[in-house]
């Protein structure tokens, strides 16, 4: 029988560290690694890497745009597909794929915030429904939520709610799934040095400021995610951040980085 290890927006940043990392744990002459994104140029550059130091391993590229119910939709008829010719279990499903934007609400294009909610939220949830399906004891997901799940906050207002979504849902997922011995990990990083910021940004800010090493966030991760750890934070910093978020005012948060907490964006 197949197993398959699934990432989602795997053609680079956490995905692709995800992919990178999981890979070197498939030693099974079933294991199979299915990467998804929207690219598959760069899906492709992420299998060569990964062929390199593992011919043997099995790799499957499949540039999809996951975006919504429709996206979801995809994805559950190439599972469907699959199972035609072939038995197979899904160990692990990473849910990565996602982006943010950056300003106030009313500054930013609304197409793009629903677009993000499509993304971060009912793509997550239906990859997860249909996922489950071919899951059984031993199966895992992560969901990467964000630092920015703790609280409200402005000039960030819905990416930081569609990441609350996240971890409530994933710690929710993992209540209902312990039975039947399937794990829920939602990782919740703050700054990691991705292109996450150009892209949020519009190029306005082409770095993320202070960012973490992706190799350790997604390392760190992977660890805990296998001991069933539920919320995972890699820096001292976020952990403190959001233990301290129990205690302050959630309108004060949003109010103080919206007045001072001002994120570019290019028009």
């Amino acid at each position: 029988m197949k197993k398959l290890t699934i990432v989602t927006g795997a053609g680079s940043g956490i995905g692709k560290e995800f992919a990178l990392q999981l890979s070197q744990r498939l030693t099974s002459t079933d294991d199979e690694l299915w990467l998804l994104a929207r690219s598959e140029d760069k899906l492709q550059t992420v299998k060569t890497q990964i062929q390199s130091e593992k011919p043997s391993l099995a790799v499957k590229c499949i540039p999809l745009d996951l975006t919504g119910t429709s996206g979801a939709e995809k994805f559950n008829s190439i599972l469907t597909e699959f199972k035609k010719n072939e038995d197979f279990t899904i160990s692990c499903l990473v849910n990565n794929a996602g982006f943010g934007t950056y300003g106030p609400f009313s500054d930013t294009p609304l197409s793009e915030q629903l677009s993000m909610i499509e993304l971060n939220c009912t793509s997550l949830t239906g990859l997860c429904g249909h996922a489950i399906e071919y899951m059984g004891p031993g199966s895992r997901i992560i969901n990467v939520s964000s630092l920015a799940a703790f609280m409200p906050l402005g000039n960030f207002a819905v990416y930081a709610a569609t990441k609350a979504y996240v971890l409530s849902f994933s710690v929710a997922l993992a209540a209902e799934l312990k039975e039947r011995g399937i794990s829920v990990t939602a990782l919740c990083p703050g700054s990691v040095s991705t292109n996450f910021a150009n892209v949020a940004s519009n190029g306005a800010r082409k770095e993320v400021l202070h960012g973490k090493n992706p190799a350790k966030v997604v390392a760190h991760c992977i660890k805990k995610a296998f001991r069933d750890k539920k919320i995972v934070l890699y820096a001292p910093k976020w952990k403190f951040t959001a233990f301290l978020s129990r205690f302050v005012g959630r309108y004060l948060v949003a109010r103080f980085t919206y007045l001072f907490n001002k994120r570019p964006r290019a028009e």
